[in-house]
């Protein structure tokens, strides 16, 4: 059975590239915003969460703290998406709890590599 990973972003461009470079190995749920993200979590539980964080009402910094706040999303491993490169960005993704932080554009190589740590950590590093 595939992994599943739930994608949200505003930008239909963006999920639009994350489902085509991640959907051939992955099951990818895309949504477009935090509130759409929350309901979709009440019925199923990803692997993996890529979440962008400039959003409408909702950013992602506070859907971040939303999901660590539940009880059975709190260790879904999470990647931030930033379209800034503003370090201090990635550093308050990291100590609201995501595992990972990627800017946009990023490189389809690093995004896979990335997901595949998120998702098998012990393998992965097995294959170094």
């Amino acid at each position: 059975m595939k992994k599943k990973i739930l994608v949200i972003d505003d930008e239909l461009t963006m999920t639009t590239l994350l489902e085509f470079f991640l959907s051939k190995k992955y099951d990818v749920m895309a949504v477009n915003s935090a509130e759409e993200a929350e309901v979709w979590l009440e019925k199923n539980l990803p692997d993996l969460i890529i979440s962008d964080i400039q959003m409408g009402e909702v950013d992602g910094f506070e859907l971040l703290q939303r999901i660590r706040l539940r009880g059975y999303t709190k260790h879904t491993p999470i990647i931030m998406l930033s379209g800034r490169s503003e370090s201090k960005e990635g550093v308050k993704s990291y100590k609201l709890g995501a595992q990972d932080y990627l800017t946009k554009p990023f490189n389809p190589e690093e995004l896979e590599e990335v997901v595949k740590k998120n998702l098998y950590p012990i393998h992965y590093t097995n294959n170094w």
